[in-house]
């Protein structure tokens, strides 16, 4: 198996171009969720590169799996954000327990620039980062974060303005 690139939204069933106004007659045009993963630890207290999104990107979700549960003194938390500094999303809690083993549930923020760089990460590609927090004595874990996006045209469209 190898890899292969591609650029924005695939044509999808046989219709090529859109004839009528019933189903069958109308083209269908989607885009691909993709993804990327990238490993984060305790030793991971300043921003490191996660991933990097293509330009025009709608990030659907981020997850994180914790493989090796982190056991610091006081809450962990890890954060996704973008090179920027724009927190899009943080896993666990600095006040209380650390982050437990298995699929940890998300907190989004709710600024308008988390919430602009989630469904258009902008005209160029997008560095997203992930940083490691403890408010007491760090001593192990790890975590993969996975980042879910649909491919979409650089400028954001999930549709070609024409045929």
């Amino acid at each position: 198996m190898g890899f292969a690139t591609h650029l924005g939204p695939w044509l999808l069933g046989t219709v090529k171009d859109t004839t009528g106004t019933t189903a069958g007659t109308i083209r269908n045009i989607g885009a691909t969720v993709v993804s990327q993963s990238g490993t984060v630890g305790v030793a991971n207290t300043s921003a490191i590169t996660l991933c990097v999104l293509p330009a025009g990107a709608q990030i659907i979700n981020i997850v994180c799996d914790v493989t090796t549960a982190f056991a610091g003194t006081t809450g962990n938390t890890i954060t996704v954000q973008t090179a920027g500094g724009t927190s899009l999303v943080t896993f666990g809690s600095a006040t209380t327990t650390p982050l437990a083993l298995g699929r940890n549930a998300t907190v989004f923020t709710s600024s308008a620039g988390a919430v602009a760089a989630m469904l258009n990460v902008g005209s160029t590609d997008l560095i997203l980062q992930v940083i490691y927090a403890c408010a007491g004595t760090a001593s192990g874990g790890a975590a993969t974060v996975t980042v879910n996006y649909a491919v979409r045209g650089s400028d954001g469209s999930a549709n070609p303005a024409s045929a």
